[in-house]
């Protein structure tokens, strides 16, 4: 166990920030639907009709397909460059022997681990291996090819990602586990093949695993399964720096843990012991209860509602009402239909800014005013990084959250861990 180290995160050098295109990627990802005016939104293909809350349906469609609506109010197909494709995170992970190196984006809202591979077509071959690292099973020793196994990601917007099953070691940081599934590519839509780097690695639950005809167990369920790690360390955690940081001097710095908890970083968040919250799994996601939230000391309830932890996601998603509560308290902010989001001036300055908190079970956990603001929009403005969740029924809680703090994802406990990383003011109950 003593060899046990941290996965530095390598930031995509390339990643350019775009707010609507991220809200159109989280679009397709969760395939929610809008409840806000803006290009995206859903079309039912069998009554070719546009679906938001101007015109709700009586029904949900099966043929609702995500969609860009141009200014004439026609309704087109969803180009890859509508969507921020490039992963601003990425990792490096160690495959087959001798090891091959992908650099992979570390996300807990999905449970696939996928690569680009020497099974696709010649063509994407060529045009990708400028860019990408491409897996190669036959230069593996190890590699094992799983009959009969195959796999197919398919988003809101139509696009996929599909192929076959092998199952290979996987070196996750000085951890390596054995006969690990991975997912080769055969065939990626546009949409993956324009974006950073190798392919994706799924630290959600497996029973949201696309492989059929029977799903597989994802790394960390490995992990626990050939007891790589201790019985009371079955977890991993994640640190996203910010040169914004207003207390750290991380630089930047931002790493994943497997087996083991990061005191290092505990001490840097002052010593506080982590708060952990029961984790419901039956969506496959880290969702936990998340029934309140505060902007600038107002208690905003919120019955039953519920969030997830996604490091895969950049932004983070709340209901209409609390996104209305946020940017009310920002001088000048506005919801802009062009951008289908919150907008507000670029010039604002940070303490006119409003302190927003968000619950993990009965205690809050800041969002840090520098990440409030995510990408400039043009003429001074700038995206906010909380925008709407559509008719989710539940917050996606991305970046923009985990930045404030350090989260642990204790899956042994079933629970979800938590440290805030902003001094002095992580403090904030209900009123009495």
């Amino acid at each position: 166990m003593g060899g046990l180290r941290r996965i530095n995160v390598i930031p995509n050098p390339k990643y350019e920030r775009a707010g609507m295109r991220s809200y159109a990627s989280l679009l397709k990802k969760y395939d929610f639907t809008p409840t806000t005016e803006g290009p995206f939104q859903k079309i039912d293909q069998t009554a070719k009709t546009v679906q938001n809350l101007f015109r709700p349906p009586k029904r949900r469609s099966t043929n609702m397909v995500l969609t860009k609506v141009s200014d004439d109010g026609k309704p087109g197909a969803i180009k890859a460059e509508d969507q921020q494709n490039d992963s601003l995170y990425l990792c490096p992970v160690e495959i087959g022997t001798p090891p091959q190196t992908m650099n992979l984006d570390f996300d807990t809202g999905s449970s696939d681990l996928w690569v680009w591979s020497t099974e696709l077509d010649r063509a994407a071959i060529i045009a990708g291996s400028s860019k990408h690292q491409i897996f190669n099973p036959k230069k593996s020793t190890t590699y094992k090819k799983v009959a009969g196994a195959t796999w197919k990601i398919r988003y809101g917007d139509g696009s996929t990602a599909s192929g076959i099953v092998g199952t290979d070691n996987v070196t996750l940081g000085g951890l390596c586990v054995e006969n690990q599934a991975i997912e080769l590519a055969s065939s990626l839509s546009s949409q993956f093949t324009k974006g950073a780097g190798d392919g994706l690695l799924g630290l959600g639950f497996g029973k949201i695993n696309t492989v059929k005809p029977k799903s597989v167990a994802t790394p960390v369920e490995n992990m626990i399964l050939q007891s790589d790690i201790p019985k009371d360390k079955e977890l991993f955690t994640c640190y996203l720096g910010s040169w914004r940081d207003k207390n750290e001097a991380d630089k930047g710095e931002s790493f994943f843990t497997f087996g083991y908890i990061d005191n290092e970083v505990i001490q840097r968040c002052g010593g506080s012991r982590p708060h952990y919250v029961p984790i419901d799994t039956s969506n496959g996601f880290w969702q936990f209860e998340s029934e309140s939230a505060t902007v600038n000391g107002k208690f905003l309830v919120r019955p039953d509602n519920t969030a997830i932890a996604d490091t895969g996601t950049t932004l983070a998603l709340v209901s209409d009402a609390l996104c209305k509560e946020i940017y009310d308290a920002i001088p000048n902010a506005k919801f802009d239909p062009k951008q289908q989001g919150w907008v507000y001036p670029l010039d604002t300055p940070l303490d006119q800014l409003p302190k927003v908190t968000i619950a993990v079970g009965g205690r809050q956990f800041e969002i840090q005013k520098e990440d409030l603001g995510f990408a400039r929009c043009g003429g001074g403005i700038q995206y906010g990084g909380i925008q709407s969740r559509g008719d989710s029924k539940f917050d996606i809680l991305g970046d923009v959250w985990l930045k404030g703090i350090y989260a642990i994802f204790d899956q042994g406990n079933q629970r979800f861990g938590v440290v805030q990383r902003v001094e002095a003011e992580q403090n904030v109950s209900a009123p009495m």
